[in-house]
Protein backbone atom coordinates (compact mmCIF):
# COMPACT_ATOMS: atom_id res chain seq x y z
CA UNK A 1 0.00 0.00 0.00
CA UNK A 2 2.70 2.32 0.79
CA UNK A 3 5.12 0.99 -2.20
CA UNK A 4 1.83 1.79 -4.74
CA UNK A 5 1.85 5.38 -2.83
CA UNK A 6 5.75 6.50 -3.43
CA UNK A 7 5.59 4.97 -6.57
CA UNK A 8 2.39 6.98 -7.70
CA UNK A 9 4.16 10.21 -6.04
CA UNK A 10 7.26 9.45 -8.47
CA UNK A 11 6.18 8.59 -11.43
CA UNK A 12 2.79 10.00 -11.70
CA UNK A 13 3.43 13.40 -9.61
CA UNK A 14 7.05 13.68 -10.70
CA UNK A 15 7.89 14.29 -6.68
CA UNK A 16 11.78 14.04 -6.39
CA UNK A 17 13.26 10.81 -4.84
CA UNK A 18 14.61 12.74 -1.55
CA UNK A 19 10.56 13.97 -1.38
CA UNK A 20 8.72 10.88 -1.61
CA UNK A 21 12.06 9.23 0.59
CA UNK A 22 11.08 11.36 3.19
CA UNK A 23 7.23 10.78 2.94
CA UNK A 24 7.65 7.48 3.09
CA UNK A 25 9.78 7.72 6.35
CA UNK A 26 6.86 10.12 7.78
CA UNK A 27 4.11 7.61 7.44
CA UNK A 28 6.56 4.51 8.70
CA UNK A 29 6.47 6.84 11.66
CA UNK A 30 2.97 7.29 11.86
CA UNK A 31 2.23 3.81 11.50
CA UNK A 32 4.69 2.52 14.57
CA UNK A 33 2.78 5.26 16.63
CA UNK A 34 -0.28 4.47 15.86
CA UNK A 35 0.54 0.57 16.15
CA UNK A 36 2.13 1.69 20.02
CA UNK A 37 -0.65 3.80 21.16
CA UNK A 38 -3.85 2.57 19.67
CA UNK A 39 -2.79 -0.98 18.97
CA UNK A 40 -4.00 0.03 15.30
CA UNK A 41 -1.78 -2.06 13.03
CA UNK A 42 -2.86 -0.39 9.42
CA UNK A 43 -3.29 2.55 8.01
CA UNK A 44 -6.33 2.61 6.31
CA UNK A 45 -8.95 2.64 9.79
CA UNK A 46 -7.01 5.64 11.29
CA UNK A 47 -9.19 8.32 12.20
CA UNK A 48 -9.03 12.47 12.73
CA UNK A 49 -8.01 11.86 16.15
CA UNK A 50 -5.26 9.74 15.59
CA UNK A 51 -3.46 12.12 13.41
CA UNK A 52 -4.34 14.68 15.82
CA UNK A 53 -2.86 12.59 18.46
CA UNK A 54 0.46 12.08 16.49
CA UNK A 55 1.15 15.59 15.77
CA UNK A 56 0.59 16.53 19.76
CA UNK A 57 3.49 13.74 20.18
CA UNK A 58 5.41 15.53 17.97
CA UNK A 59 4.54 18.77 19.28
CA UNK A 60 5.95 17.31 23.04
CA UNK A 61 8.95 15.82 21.20
CA UNK A 62 10.56 19.35 20.56
CA UNK A 63 10.22 18.39 16.36
CA UNK A 64 10.43 21.43 14.43
CA UNK A 65 7.66 23.22 13.39
CA UNK A 66 8.85 22.74 9.16
CA UNK A 67 9.53 19.11 10.12
CA UNK A 68 5.86 18.28 11.56
CA UNK A 69 4.35 20.26 8.57
CA UNK A 70 5.95 17.99 5.92
CA UNK A 71 5.07 14.61 8.34
CA UNK A 72 1.31 16.28 8.33
CA UNK A 73 1.30 16.70 4.38
CA UNK A 74 2.61 13.43 4.06
CA UNK A 75 -0.51 11.58 5.31
CA UNK A 76 -2.72 14.20 3.78
CA UNK A 77 -1.46 13.29 0.48
CA UNK A 78 -1.41 9.33 1.47
CA UNK A 79 -4.96 9.58 2.47
CA UNK A 80 -6.02 11.64 -0.71
CA UNK A 81 -4.34 9.15 -2.79
CA UNK A 82 -6.29 6.72 -1.17
CA UNK A 83 -9.47 8.58 -1.84
CA UNK A 84 -8.65 8.88 -4.98
CA UNK A 85 -8.40 4.83 -5.74
CA UNK A 86 -11.48 4.41 -3.51
CA UNK A 87 -10.19 2.36 -0.42
CA UNK A 88 -11.34 4.87 1.67
CA UNK A 89 -14.26 7.39 1.80
CA UNK A 90 -12.71 10.14 3.44
CA UNK A 91 -9.53 12.20 4.55
CA UNK A 92 -9.04 11.21 7.94
CA UNK A 93 -6.20 14.28 7.96
CA UNK A 94 -8.37 17.35 5.93
CA UNK A 95 -9.20 18.83 9.21
CA UNK A 96 -5.16 18.84 10.63
CA UNK A 97 -4.06 21.93 10.71
CA UNK A 98 -0.28 22.80 9.89
CA UNK A 99 1.83 24.82 12.46
CA UNK A 100 2.82 27.88 11.42
CA UNK A 101 6.53 28.46 10.51
CA UNK A 102 8.13 31.61 11.45
CA UNK A 103 9.11 33.50 7.98
CA UNK A 104 12.88 33.58 8.32
CA UNK A 105 15.15 35.59 5.72
CA UNK A 106 17.38 33.53 3.68
CA UNK A 107 21.11 32.91 4.58
CA UNK A 108 23.42 34.63 2.19
CA UNK A 109 27.04 35.80 1.88
CA UNK A 110 28.08 38.81 0.90
CA UNK A 111 28.47 39.51 -3.01
CA UNK A 112 32.57 40.50 -2.49
CA UNK A 113 33.04 38.05 -0.42
CA UNK A 114 32.10 35.77 -3.08
CA UNK A 115 33.72 37.55 -5.76
CA UNK A 116 37.03 37.69 -3.89
CA UNK A 117 36.78 33.81 -3.16
CA UNK A 118 36.36 33.00 -6.82
CA UNK A 119 38.75 35.72 -8.29
CA UNK A 120 41.54 35.35 -6.11
CA UNK A 121 40.83 30.81 -5.90
CA UNK A 122 44.79 30.71 -5.54
CA UNK A 123 44.79 31.48 -2.69
CA UNK A 124 42.00 29.04 -0.97
CA UNK A 125 42.15 26.38 -3.22
CA UNK A 126 45.56 24.87 -2.40
CA UNK A 127 45.01 20.87 -2.84
CA UNK A 128 48.52 19.38 -3.91
CA UNK A 129 46.10 18.22 -6.93
CA UNK A 130 45.54 20.69 -10.05
CA UNK A 131 42.64 19.27 -11.12
CA UNK A 132 40.88 18.58 -7.49
CA UNK A 133 41.30 22.92 -7.54
CA UNK A 134 39.69 23.18 -10.54
CA UNK A 135 37.10 21.21 -10.22
CA UNK A 136 35.90 22.72 -6.85
CA UNK A 137 36.14 26.33 -8.12
CA UNK A 138 34.07 25.41 -10.61
CA UNK A 139 31.63 23.76 -8.79
CA UNK A 140 31.76 26.19 -6.40
CA UNK A 141 31.35 28.84 -9.43
CA UNK A 142 28.31 27.15 -10.80
CA UNK A 143 26.61 26.83 -7.79
CA UNK A 144 26.80 31.04 -6.99
CA UNK A 145 26.88 31.51 -10.95
CA UNK A 146 23.32 30.09 -12.41
CA UNK A 147 21.42 29.66 -8.31
CA UNK A 148 21.02 25.81 -9.05
CA UNK A 149 20.17 23.18 -6.43
CA UNK A 150 22.80 20.94 -4.87
CA UNK A 151 20.73 17.72 -6.95
CA UNK A 152 20.74 19.86 -10.11
CA UNK A 153 24.10 20.16 -9.81
CA UNK A 154 24.98 16.37 -9.15
CA UNK A 155 23.06 15.66 -12.17
CA UNK A 156 24.55 18.28 -14.79
CA UNK A 157 25.88 16.36 -17.82
CA UNK A 158 27.89 17.22 -20.59
CA UNK A 159 25.34 17.02 -23.12
CA UNK A 160 23.35 19.96 -20.96
CA UNK A 161 25.87 22.53 -21.55
CA UNK A 162 25.98 24.41 -24.73
CA UNK A 163 28.83 26.50 -25.40
CA UNK A 164 27.73 28.13 -28.66
CA UNK A 165 24.85 30.04 -26.60
CA UNK A 166 26.46 30.18 -23.39
CA UNK A 167 23.55 28.38 -21.19
CA UNK A 168 23.26 24.91 -19.57
CA UNK A 169 20.17 22.92 -19.23
CA UNK A 170 19.15 22.20 -15.53
CA UNK A 171 16.60 19.32 -14.76
CA UNK A 172 14.52 20.23 -11.60
CA UNK A 173 12.08 19.31 -9.11
CA UNK A 174 9.68 16.91 -10.98
CA UNK A 175 12.03 16.57 -14.24
CA UNK A 176 11.21 20.27 -15.18
CA UNK A 177 13.65 21.61 -18.02
CA UNK A 178 14.75 25.29 -17.84
CA UNK A 179 17.46 26.65 -19.63
CA UNK A 180 19.97 29.10 -17.69
CA UNK A 181 22.54 31.99 -19.40
CA UNK A 182 25.88 31.43 -17.96
CA UNK A 183 28.86 34.03 -18.12
CA UNK A 184 31.78 33.92 -21.20
CA UNK A 185 34.32 33.59 -18.27
CA UNK A 186 32.76 30.74 -16.92
CA UNK A 187 32.30 28.65 -20.38
CA UNK A 188 35.19 29.19 -21.13
CA UNK A 189 36.42 27.88 -17.89
CA UNK A 190 33.92 24.93 -18.44
CA UNK A 191 35.64 24.07 -21.41
CA UNK A 192 38.85 23.96 -20.54
CA UNK A 193 38.13 22.13 -17.80
CA UNK A 194 35.96 19.00 -20.32
CA UNK A 195 39.62 19.24 -22.32
CA UNK A 196 41.47 18.30 -18.81
CA UNK A 197 38.52 16.02 -17.57
CA UNK A 198 39.05 14.08 -20.78
CA UNK A 199 42.77 13.67 -20.64
CA UNK A 200 42.51 12.53 -17.22
CA UNK A 201 39.92 9.91 -18.09
CA UNK A 202 41.12 9.27 -21.57
CA UNK A 203 41.77 5.51 -21.01
CA UNK A 204 39.02 4.92 -18.47
CA UNK A 205 34.74 4.61 -19.40
CA UNK A 206 33.32 7.56 -16.53
CA UNK A 207 29.92 8.53 -16.28
CA UNK A 208 28.50 11.40 -18.37
CA UNK A 209 28.68 14.32 -15.33
CA UNK A 210 30.30 17.56 -15.24
CA UNK A 211 31.50 16.68 -11.98
CA UNK A 212 32.85 13.46 -10.90
CA UNK A 213 34.34 11.85 -8.12
CA UNK A 214 38.28 10.06 -8.71
CA UNK A 215 36.28 6.71 -9.75
CA UNK A 216 35.02 9.04 -12.42
CA UNK A 217 31.62 8.32 -11.43
CA UNK A 218 28.20 10.76 -10.42
CA UNK A 219 29.05 13.23 -7.15
CA UNK A 220 27.06 12.37 -3.81
CA UNK A 221 25.36 14.90 -1.93
CA UNK A 222 27.51 14.96 0.54
CA UNK A 223 30.56 15.80 -1.20
CA UNK A 224 29.12 18.84 -2.66
CA UNK A 225 28.27 19.95 0.93
CA UNK A 226 31.51 19.54 2.49
CA UNK A 227 33.29 21.24 -0.37
CA UNK A 228 30.70 24.55 0.04
CA UNK A 229 31.19 23.90 3.82
CA UNK A 230 35.11 24.23 3.49
CA UNK A 231 35.17 27.39 0.65
CA UNK A 232 32.17 29.43 2.31
CA UNK A 233 34.68 29.03 5.90
CA UNK A 234 37.18 30.57 3.48
CA UNK A 235 35.57 34.03 2.90
CA UNK A 236 32.84 34.28 5.43
CA UNK A 237 32.03 34.11 8.98
CA UNK A 238 28.34 32.78 8.20
CA UNK A 239 26.82 30.50 10.34
CA UNK A 240 25.35 28.65 7.30
CA UNK A 241 27.75 26.94 5.33
CA UNK A 242 25.48 24.91 2.40
CA UNK A 243 25.21 24.86 -1.08
CA UNK A 244 21.99 26.13 -0.67
CA UNK A 245 23.26 29.37 0.90
CA UNK A 246 25.20 29.69 -2.48
CA UNK A 247 21.62 29.64 -3.86
CA UNK A 248 20.17 32.10 -2.16
CA UNK A 249 23.16 34.22 -2.39
CA UNK A 250 22.48 34.26 -6.44
CA UNK A 251 18.88 35.45 -5.94
CA UNK A 252 19.86 37.89 -3.44
CA UNK A 253 22.33 39.46 -5.16
CA UNK A 254 20.66 39.57 -8.46
CA UNK A 255 17.80 41.30 -6.48
CA UNK A 256 20.26 43.88 -4.92
CA UNK A 257 21.45 44.89 -8.65
CA UNK A 258 17.72 45.12 -10.13
CA UNK A 259 16.80 41.47 -11.67
CA UNK A 260 13.08 41.41 -12.10
CA UNK A 261 11.25 39.42 -9.77
CA UNK A 262 9.67 37.59 -12.40
CA UNK A 263 13.40 36.93 -13.62
CA UNK A 264 14.61 35.56 -11.12
CA UNK A 265 11.96 33.16 -10.24
CA UNK A 266 12.45 31.34 -13.91
CA UNK A 267 16.19 31.31 -13.29
CA UNK A 268 15.70 29.36 -9.82
CA UNK A 269 13.03 27.39 -11.15
CA UNK A 270 10.28 28.32 -8.92
CA UNK A 271 6.82 27.17 -9.64
CA UNK A 272 5.37 30.22 -7.30
CA UNK A 273 6.28 33.67 -7.30
CA UNK A 274 6.09 33.77 -3.53
CA UNK A 275 8.52 31.35 -3.11
CA UNK A 276 10.71 33.81 -4.74
CA UNK A 277 9.52 36.66 -2.96
CA UNK A 278 11.72 36.50 0.17
CA UNK A 279 14.87 37.37 -1.94
CA UNK A 280 13.50 41.05 -1.97
CA UNK A 281 14.76 41.71 0.92
CA UNK A 282 17.64 44.59 1.54
CA UNK A 283 20.67 44.12 3.36
CA UNK A 284 21.41 46.76 5.90
CA UNK A 285 23.97 48.94 3.95
CA UNK A 286 20.99 49.20 1.20
CA UNK A 287 18.70 50.12 3.92
CA UNK A 288 21.10 53.00 5.11
CA UNK A 289 21.40 54.26 1.50
CA UNK A 290 17.81 54.16 0.67
CA UNK A 291 17.80 56.25 4.37
CA UNK A 292 20.63 58.63 3.47
CA UNK A 293 18.95 59.14 0.22
CA UNK A 294 15.15 59.04 0.87
CA UNK A 295 14.88 60.91 4.60
CA UNK A 296 15.07 64.61 5.24
CA UNK A 297 17.03 63.99 8.42
CA UNK A 298 19.71 62.15 7.27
Amino acid sequence: MIEAFINYLRYEKRYSNKTAESYQIDILQFLCFIQNEFNIQELLPVKHEHIRAFVVQLVHDNNKASSIKRKISALKSFYKYNQKIGTINANPADKINTPKIPERLPKFVEQHKLIHLLDESDKYFTKENSYDNLQEKLLIDILYSTGIRRQELINLQWKDVNFDTNQIKVTGKGNKQRLIPIGMELSKSLQSFYTIQSNKYKNSTIEPYVFLIKEGKQLYPNYVYRIVKVHIGNCSTAEKKSPHVLRHSFATHMSNNGAKLNDIKELLGHTSLASTQIYTHNTIEQLKEIYKIAHPKA
